[in-house]
């Protein structure tokens, strides 16, 4: 069975979010190589107001963020699990959450890019029914991303959530 399992939402100034986006950043590196550089700038910690941080048995496991792409739609945005904690669907859980949170802000879709050095990450947002769609910007042209979408049913919207 296994351990407890706790979501918390949390801003980009979280220890456990930093420290996991750190993971993250690590391992896109090496996946990336050359073309790190390019899809770091894009992922900046500055505008990811609502992140979540999901814990087992008190220990971050794993992460993700939403920040506004526009009026309708909230980016999906460092989603991350640890890798003693792959093979759980955690990230399905993170990824829930935040578009449960996405949905209380007025959303109406979740848009995100992930790379196709990222196949678990692909196989991830297909079995939690995201579409393909065209890439958007800044991602039109890059022959390594890969972009969906996800429609959501807007909640009230509070930003104070």
């Amino acid at each position: 069975m296994m351990e407890k399992i706790e979501l918390k939402r949390v801003s980009n100034d979280d220890d456990d979010f930093i420290a996991l986006v750190q993971l993250l950043d690590a391992d896109l590196a090496f996946r990336d190589g050359t073309d790190n550089a390019f899809y770091a700038q894009f992922n900046g910690p500055e505008d990811l107001h609502h992140a979540v941080v999901l814990y087992v048995a008190g220990q971050a496991a794993a992460c993700g963020a939403i920040k506004e792409y526009d009026r309708a739609s909230a980016e999906v945005k460092r989603m991350f699990t640890q890798p003693q904690f792959r093979g759980k669907k955690l990230g399905a859980k993170v990824l829930k959450e935040l578009e449960n949170w996405a949905s209380d802000l007025g959303y109406t879709r979740c848009i995100l890019e992930t790379g196709l050095r990222q196949p678990e990450a692909i196989r991830l947002y297909e079995r939690e029914g995201y579409e393909r769609i065209a890439n958007y910007a800044p991602y039109e042209g890059v022959s390594n991303s890969v972009c969906f979408q996800k429609r959501i049913a807007p909640g009230p919207a509070d930003a104070t959530q």
